[in-house]
């Protein structure tokens, strides 16, 4: 779609200029919240040339979009970082993934580093199908990994593979939260959709499990695997905005389920790539009308409690 790179330079530009706004906007949440700060568990941040190809990608509407996604938040990576910080952000995340063997070794050693010269990110790493997954995997445990990303979308693999199975084990016994784009959301995949999880939950009941993207656009059928088994969360990533309900709109008669489950669903943005400003995504889930205690836990008290941090 042509118009794809024009519109994410004129969002870069007006991104810039509302940056100010976009912050008032977040803080003024968490102060009505009484909020120490927010905890979002979807955020990316990857090597910059990387990073660049996924934003080519975006700008290209490619396959896996197949629409115009102007990058709002499209800066430099400290300019990122001051950005969430300003907001309040006091934890989050850096999502990266392989979209084939070889990469996740590489990607891991990169994310290690990050974390250690950004001590407000939960240090993330991830893997891939490949010979020596349970290798390089447990190397990123013992290194102080706290979180795992999960792309079965992108990497276009079986969550089932027998060369992962050690990796599921070796994650569950250690309790470590893995963040899985699963659901067919924005474009189904040969292994996305709730029954491949099903079948891995299934051998690993205690994985801690966390679904993106509340597992649009199979949000009944994710909410289904929560309420089963005790160690899956959902992260509330995209869902609920305007963008997202658009295309893919949440049930409303599944609104009950969300505030059942409130204690395990988690604040998770996409920042930078996301199309509309950060603190939209709080207002889509201010405007659920599921309450307060259910905005404080989502946003900051679910997070916490998982990640062990103030």
């Amino acid at each position: 779609m042509s118009g794809a790179s024009g519109a994410s330079r004129e969002s870069e530009a007006s991104g810039a200029s509302g940056a100010s706004g976009d912050v008032e906007d977040v803080v003024r949440f968490r102060e009505r919240l009484g909020l120490p700060g927010l905890i979002d568990v979807h955020t990316h941040f990857m090597p910059e040339r990387v990073l660049r190809k996924v934003w080519a990608y975006f700008d290209s509407a490619g396959p896996l979009t197949g629409m115009e996604w102007p990058i709002v938040y499209r800066h430099d990576e400290d300019e990122r970082l001051a950005l969430l910080r300003s907001f309040g952000v006091r934890r989050f995340t850096s999502m990266l993934y392989p979209h084939k063997a070889g990469m996740a070794a590489w990607l891991n050693g990169w994310a290690a580093d990050f974390a250690r010269r950004v001590p407000d990110c939960l240090h993330t790493a991830t893997f891939f199908p490949e010979e020596g997954v349970e290798r390089y995997v447990r190397e990123a445990v013992e290194a102080g990994a706290r979180v795992f990303k999960s792309h079965v979308q992108v990497g276009a693999y079986d969550a089932n593979d027998p060369l992962l199975e050690p990796v599921w084990g070796l994650l569950a016994e250690a309790g470590i939260p893995v963040v899985m784009h699963c659901g067919s959301g924005p474009a189904p995949g040969k292994h996305t959709g709730p029954e491949p999880v099903g079948r891995l939950l299934a051998r690993h009941p205690r994985l801690p499990l966390i679904v993106a993207h509340m597992g649009m656009p199979e949000y009944p059928d994710f909410l289904d695997l929560a309420e089963r088994y005790p160690r899956v969360r959902l992260d509330t990533t995209m869902a609920f905005t305007d963008f997202t309900e658009d295309l893919t709109p949440f049930p409303v008669a599944e609104r009950g389920r969300l505030a059942a489950l409130g204690h395990r669903i988690l604040l998770g943005t996409d920042f930078p790539n996301i199309p509309y400003p950060y603190a939209h995504q709080l207002h889509a889930l201010e405007r659920l009308g599921l309450g307060d205690d259910w905005l404080r836990a989502v946003c900051h008290g679910n997070a916490s409690a998982l990640f062990a941090v103030d």
